[in-house]
C-alpha cells in the first residue's frame, strides 16, 4: 500500500462520509497504544482467575464451588454457567452499556472463569500445568504475533472458524453420551486448530478496526474490552485442550 511510505494517511471518518488525514507516526503511536491496551487488560484478566483458582483450589472458599474435587455445589454450578451468561448479555447489550459496565462485565468473567479453572489445579499436577502454561503463552505470542504482522488477509476465516467451534460443542454434547475417547482426541485436536486460528483471526481483526478509522474515548476503551475479552476466552479454551492432551493427571 502506497500509504506505508508517506508522512501521512487518510483514515476512514466514523462520524460520516469522507476521510481525515492523520501524521503516519500519530496513526503508528496510537495503534500501538490500542493494541497493548487490549493485551494489558488480557494479562490483568489471566491473573485475576489464575488467582481466584488459586485461593478456590487451595483455601476454604473452595467449599462454596465444589462439594468433593469435581463436584460442583449449587453455587459452583451457577458460576459455571454465569460467564456464558454475561457474555451473551454484553454481547446484546453493549451499544447501549457504558465503559465501566463492559469493564464491570469482564472483570466477572475472568473471575468465574477461575472458578472453572480451579477444578483443573486440583485434577492435574503443579508441574504439569506449569509446563503447559509457559507452552499456551508462547503459543499465544506466536500466533498473536503472526496475526498482527501478516500481509495475508485472514478475514475469509471467520466463517469457517464459526462452523468450528459450533461443531465442537455439538461433538462435545454427543460425547456426553457415548463417552468415547477417540471422538475426545478428535475434539481436542480440532479445538487446537479451530483456537489458534482464532487468536490469529481476532489479532487480525482489532488491528484492522483500528486501522479503518481511527476511534477514540468510549468507543476505543469499548474496543479494547472486547478484543481482549475474545483473546481471553481463546487463550483459556486453548490452555484447557493442551492440558487434557499434555497433562499429567494428580493421583
Amino acid at each position: 500500500m502506497s500509504w506505508m511510505n508517506d508522512t501521512t494517511r487518510p483514515v476512514p471518518s466514523f462520524s460520516g462520509p469522507g476521510t481525515r488525514t492523520y501524521p503516519q507516526a500519530t496513526f503508528d503511536a496510537g495503534l500501538r497504544a490500542h493494541m497493548i491496551g487490549v493485551y494489558n487488560t488480557l494479562m490483568l484478566g489471566l491473573a485475576l482467575s489464575g488467582v481466584v483458582a488459586y485461593l478456590v483450589a487451595n483455601t476454604a472458599l473452595g467449599t462454596l464451588f465444589y462439594a468433593a474435587p469435581r463436584q460442583l455445589t449449587f453455587l459452583g454450578g451457577a458460576a459455571l454457567l454465569a460467564p456464558l451468561a454475561l457474555i451473551l448479555f454484553v454481547s446484546f447489550s453493549a451499544h447501549r452499556l457504558s465503559v465501566s459496565a463492559i469493564q464491570g462485565v469482564y472483570w466477572g468473567i475472568t473471575a468465574l472463569q477461575g472458578v472453572c479453572v480451579a477444578a483443573l489445579l486440583q485434577a492435574y499436577t503443579g508441574e504439569s500445568i506449569a509446563r503447559v502454561f509457559f507452552i499456551t503463552a508462547a503459543a499465544f505470542g506466536s500466533l498473536s504475533l503472526w496475526g498482527y504482522t501478516t500481509k495475508r488477509s485472514l478475514s475469509g476465516w471467520g466463517s469457517f472458524l464459526l462452523v468450528g467451534l459450533v461443531g465442537l460443542v455439538l461433538a462435545g454434547l454427543v460425547n456426553l453420551f457415548l463417552q468415547s475417547s477417540a471422538l475426545q482426541l478428535t475434539i481436542t485436536l480440532i479445538g487446537l486448530l479451530v483456537f489458534a486460528a482464532l487468536i490469529a483471526w481476532d489479532t487480525q481483526r482489532l488491528k484492522d478496526e483500528y486501522v479503518a478509522g481511527v476511534i477514540q474515548g468510549d468507543a476505543l476503551l469499548k474496543s479494547q474490552v472486547f478484543g481482549a475479552l475474545g483473546l481471553y476466552l481463546n487463550v483459556i479454551n486453548l490452555f484447557q485442550l493442551l492440558l487434557s492432551l499434555l497433562g499429567t493427571q494428580d493421583e
